[in-house]
């Protein structure tokens, strides 16, 4: 390794940090603002006692500079387009007369106006709330939150450096705003854009920054030429600025490929790159511009976005290799590590031996401060921590937990046929509408029902001990009874039994499969106040007996109308699990897939005529660069038909997908032969029919009507004129009408009515189709 003079000055640092808290602080504070049980005073002094807390925790593991501005009420996008005065028309009033009730409002919406487009960060499960841009969008800079987070850091005695969503990436996320024409790039905006970005620049500089980081992960992604050149001539403005910090340009998820020229070559301080499973392209890059002399490289050689320990040995060997391109390497995670849990050790009920190969936010932390040290001062002087790692790398290598011979037979058995349907769309369709009589437009919902109180702790008493589990069941099936009773009388035409007894599309599925551990206190944020606790994907899958089959088979026994078995798809599964990377991800596909199949199975011989196998991380997990879709696609489709393909043709297949940009993956979606998608639209006003339409998708679809993220309730004309919208993409015959997503973060209320209305709306086309 290079002499320990030469790595002198190397720093630990982070991106950004868990916002919720060790208890989710932050989200009870928020709910209870939104319901009015707290104050905005009371959820501002949560929202600072949680900043302090994370900084004095990263500067005490041996932190050197502590983010600022990564901590957000409900997402740093919409921070951002705050901070840079893009408020959109409708909520221009709302914001003023209260920011932040506006804030919330361009969230969530209201019941008179609808909230910003929600879509998936890059190939995270983390959701942002999408710009709206257009040719009159009038910017001014508003750095207040970021000048206060900065003071409240330093006041602490803390070396800050403030995080800023870059003005390209920002405007790449951008989307036109309704009524703009649809051939608006957000990106000619840029010269309006960068004075602002100057002035908070300028702000954050009198304020005490030293340095300030500027988020660009869209340049991971593939750039034209006129998009590179918009970042040149950005950071060629803004490195000229005379009154400014230092500017730290960061990106991550992947290489920066044709940017990184374009960025070593601009008048900034710094550049922050991601050298975990890039790290072989990402270095062969730098080295190819010469390197970085002159400036300061912030080296990602910590996952900041899977679970998994790092590989000490491995990534001090990287940063070794880097020392001798750039004028100061210091040590980061990949990203930020809001895409993980905060603490391990808060796990109780994980085995031991398993819970040394895991590192959630703080474990995290500390490998990187061992990094920086081992950098500076040598490898001696953490040759216990070495040897720790070194141990704990090899008891997950070598241990029963990770691989099933039988599992891994079946898997090598899988043929082309077994990813088949027996019979070609056209005569599926025949045999499955004969079976199931729906009227046209038939009405569904994509699976869960509200998640009360009451069931949330009907599981804690269960979990507890303090209900038994003859008790629990009878508390389900009363739910389960009320669910169906009110779908039969709404007059939907697809029903399903509310999911009642799941704390998690994929939660309650891992728990009932070998190869996967549950988490008590793993939560991450997916968007706003939801946060989910993604399983540990740690060893071979199968599945040891039936899952779903005697709920779903129950609720079928109380109405003679179809109920939809509801399964999470094998990508999805995937997806929003933090899963193992000691085997390619197309062969842990299969064996969930596998599982699946077994599952689709057993529901198909117990009488269930339509099974959803939900597919919503397709789209999110779709490599950064398009030279890597292919092979994506192909293995990821091919596991959603492995689990599928097994069943007959007048069994109903569907599938489901949310909040992601589709256009980018019509044909995929094809690929899949399900006979029916629902897919997330209201919020992008049917977006996504015009895509299929142009795409000559074959089969059914059911764009939604009810943007479900939000509480506000949408009236029965508005669901009949998003349906109008539809069928001029979609043929009557294969229209669905369906809400975005599942139900479960609504309340019964604007369930009942919305779902009323969504049937009325229904009623209304179909009478309007009849009468020619």
């Amino acid at each position: 390794m290079t002499s320990k003079s030469a790595a002198a000055a190397a720093r630990a640092t982070v991106y950004g940090y868990p916002r919720q808290g060790r208890n989710r602080e932050l989200k009870k504070a928020v709910e209870g603002y939104w319901k009015g049980r707290t104050t905005a005073d009371a959820l501002r002094a949560t929202a600072a006692e949680l900043r302090a807390a994370n900084w004095r925790e990263l500067a005490e593991a041996g932190i050197d500079e502590v983010p600022t501005g990564d901590f957000s009420y409900y997402d740093h996008v919409l921070d951002t387009t705050v901070m840079v005065g893009a408020i959109p028309a409708r909520h221009r009033t709302a914001f003023a007369d209260d920011p932040l009730d506006g804030y919330f409002a361009m969230a969530r919406g209201t019941q008179d106006v609808a909230p910003l487009e929600m879509t998936k960060w890059f190939d995270t499960n983390y959701h942002y709330l999408v710009p709206e841009l257009g040719p009159d969008t009038v910017f001014a800079a508003d750095s207040g939150r970021q000048v206060a987070e900065l003071t409240e850091a330093l006041a602490l005695g803390l070396t800050a450096r403030p995080v800023l969503v870059g003005p390209v990436t920002y405007l790449l996320l951008a989307k036109p705003a309704p009524g703009v024409a649809g051939n608006f790039d957000p990106l000619t905006l840029l010269d309006r854009l960068l004075p602002v970005y100057a002035e908070v620049l300028a702000d954050l500089r009198a304020a005490g920054a030293d340095w300030v980081q500027l988020d660009e992960p869209a340049l991971v992604q593939d750039r034209t030429p006129a998009e590179l050149n918009a970042v040149a001539r950005a950071y060629r403005d803004l490195g000229a600025l005379t009154d400014r910090p230092k500017l730290l340009v960061a990106s991550y998820f992947d290489r920066l490929g044709r940017a990184l020229p374009v960025l070593a070559a601009s008048p900034v301080e710094g550049l922050a790159l991601d050298f975990t499973e890039h790290a072989g392209a990402q270095l062969g890059e730098l080295a190819a511009v010469g390197g970085l002399p002159g400036k300061r490289l912030v080296a990602g050689v910590v996952n900041g976005r899977n679970i998994w320990i790092n590989d000490l040995a491995k990534s001090l060997a990287t940063l070794g290799t880097l020392l001798g391109l750039a004028d100061r390497v210091d040590v980061a995670a990949s990203s930020s590590l809001l895409h993980v849990p905060l603490d391990a050790a808060l796990e109780r009920d994980i085995d031991p031996q398993v819970l040394r190969w895991l590192a959630f936010a703080r474990q995290k932390t500390a490998e990187i401060v061992t990094l920086a040290k081992g950098l500076s001062r040598g490898t001696d002087t953490i040759a216990g921590e070495l040897a720790a790692n070194r141990a704990a790398l090899a008891s997950r290598a070598n241990s029963p937990i990770t691989r099933d011979p039988a599992v891994r037979a079946r898997t090598a058995a899988v043929t082309e046929a077994d990813t088949r349907r027996s019979r070609p769309y056209g005569e599926r369709t025949v045999a499955q509408r004969t079976r199931l009589g729906l009227p046209p437009l038939p009405t569904t919902t994509i699976g869960s029902f509200p998640q009360t109180d009451e069931l949330r702790t009907a599981r804690a008493d269960l979990r507890a001990g303090r209900l038994d589990t003859a008790a629990y069941e009878v508390r389900i099936k009363a739910e389960i009874a009320e669910v169906v009773a009110f779908q039969e009388k709404t007059g939907i035409d697809v029903l399903v039994h509310g999911e009642p007894e799941r704390n998690d599309m994929v939660q309650y599925f891992a728990e009932q499969l070998t190869g996967y551990l549950a988490t008590r206190h793993g939560w991450v944020q997916s968007y706003g106040t939801r946060y989910v606790r993604p399983p540990v994907l740690a060893g071979d899958i199968s599945r040891p007996a039936p899952m779903t089959v005697r709920w779903t088979s129950y609720a079928q026994s109380l109405t003679d109308r179809p109920v939809k078995g509801m399964l999470t798809g094998p990508v999805t599964m995937l997806a929003w699990s933090f899963v193992r990377d000691d085997q390619p991800l197309a062969d842990t596909a299969r064996q969930v897939a596998l599982a699946l199949r077994d599952e689709v199975d057993d529901l198909e011989a117990a009488g269930t005529a339509v099974i959803q196998v939900d597919e919503p991380a397709l789209r999110e997990t779709l490599p950064l660069r398009s030279a890597d879709h292919a092979d994506y696609l192909a293995w990821a489709t091919q596991a959603f038909r492995l689990s599928t393909s097994g069943a007959a043709p007048g069994t109903q297949i569907h599938t489901h997908m949310c909040y992601a940009e589709f256009g980018d993956i019509v044909q995929a979606i094809d690929d899949l032969d399900a006979d029916v998608i629902s897919l997330e639209a209201a919020r992008s006003h049917m977006q996504v029919a015009h895509e299929l339409a142009a795409h000559g998708y074959p089969r059914e679809a059911g764009p939604g009507v009810w943007d479900i993220h939000s509480p506000r309730v949408p009236s029965p004309e508005e669901a009949a004129r998003l349906l109008r919208t539809a069928l001029k993409a979609i043929p009557s015959e294969r229209l669905w009408v369906n809400p975005d997503c599942g139900l479960k973060t609504r309340a019964w209320p604007e369930t009942r009515a919305t779902l009323e209305n969504l049937v009325t709306a229904a009623r209304t086309i179909r009478e309007e189709l009849a009468d020619g």
